[in-house]
């Protein structure tokens, strides 16, 4: 499928961040934005680059009354060799897809999934940061925009990928944060919408978090939903215990995100002969780790942050302070790997880089 394209001319481009160590996270957007349409009978249509711009929607729009919609999340790297990398992109469609399906949207062809992205790099390479530690956030959003107040799926659907300049997502960057457990809301369900990237699945926790915030914690721990005892995930990341020696994180499930950077953090534990356990674990065993002193380190993983060290836990009161509330060894040697292939400053023994060349890009390498 051909893309039409439409550039912002070069006098009209807004200025780049001058100083890559106040980025932030999700404030800034390139010049450029993907869209496509589609309907029931037509299919997908008219696939176009453009310049990034306000969306025009029906104030009726089935997605404003009903959420029927889904995003991805990825990021692109400048390298040391002058062009970029693209961390496990196919998994991201190939997860945009599963979410699709689950809320009755259309599939993207994987190959137009990552040929949007690629688009746009080629026009907005020089928005891609060039400082360790930053990187280019890449949004892939679908959306129900047929017009209709009544509940049902949509006939029509609007497919858009925008991107941004991003630095650390925590403002702790990487330094250990503090974590509350939630015994009061619920997440997610069996059944729910727990596995799919939607934005009812994350809307579900916004009152939590900031009442989190509030009381000086960076994130929210959910438990399930049924019992409020089995530890499921936070709210931006997956999480993982290492308890004697063995890394324990919950299994995916109807209720918890496949995470790709959790996957490839196992993957990489795999190849190190670490042990790890996928299976349910209760925040009473949590609790009984702390208390003999097997619980070693407790970190998430997601692609915003990449490996995110936790330093404490709070339950019911009780604060749990894990590796001497600091950075423990087994994070910090997670994250300098997984940044390491993402930045391609070490082997890829996976094949997770997709490398791509835009014209014009040479010599532009990553500094640091």
């Amino acid at each position: 499928m051909d893309f039409r394209i439409e550039t912002v001319p070069p006098e009209q481009r807004r200025p780049k961040p001058t100083d890559e160590s106040s980025l932030g996270f999700g404030k800034i957007y390139s010049d450029h934005m993907f869209t496509m349409r589609w309907t029931s009978n037509g299919g997908w249509d008219d696939p176009a680059v453009k310049p990034f711009a306000n969306l025009e929607l029906s104030p009726a729009s089935l997605v404003l009354h009903y959420g029927q919609t889904i995003f991805e999340g990825l990021k692109a790297y400048r390298n040391r060799k002058g062009t970029v990398n693209l961390f496990r992109a196919a998994d991201n469609a190939a997860r945009f897809n599963r979410s699709a399906v689950r809320l009755d949207l259309p599939e993207v062809d994987p190959a137009i999934f990552t040929g949007a992205i690629e688009a746009l790099l080629e026009l907005d390479h020089e928005w891609i940061p060039r400082s360790h530690g930053t990187s280019l956030y890449v949004r892939p959003t679908m959306v129900a925009t047929e017009p209709y107040i009544g509940l049902k799926s949509t006939h029509e659907a609007l497919f858009f990928v925008i991107t941004g300049p991003v630095g650390a997502y925590y403002p702790e960057g990487f330094n250990p944060v503090r974590i509350t457990v939630s015994d009061r809301y619920s997440r997610a369900g069996p059944g729910g919408l727990g596995s799919a990237k939607t934005a009812a699945n994350y809307a579900a926790s916004l009152k939590a978090e900031k009442e989190a915030l509030a009381r000086g914690f960076t994130q929210v721990l959910w438990l399930d939903a049924a019992e409020r005892r089995y530890v499921e995930e936070v709210g931006s990341m997956n999480i993982l215990f290492k308890i004697a020696g063995t890394v324990v994180t919950p299994p995916v499930g109807e209720t918890i995100l496949a995470g790709i950077t959790k996957d490839s953090v196992l993957k990489l534990l795999g190849q190190w002969d670490v042990p790890v356990e996928e299976r349910p674990i209760t925040i009473e065993e949590v609790l009984d780790a702390h208390a003999d002193g097997s619980l070693e380190e407790v970190f998430g993983a997601g692609t915003a942050a990449v490996i995110s060290p936790v330093g404490s836990l709070d339950y019911k009161g009780r604060t749990l302070h894990v590796a001497n509330a600091g950075t423990g060894p087994f994070a910090e040697r997670l994250f300098n790997e997984l940044m390491g292939i993402q930045y391609g400053t070490r082997p890829d023994p996976f094949g997770w880089i997709h490398e791509v060349a835009p014209a014009g890009m040479g010599g532009a390498s990553v500094s640091g």
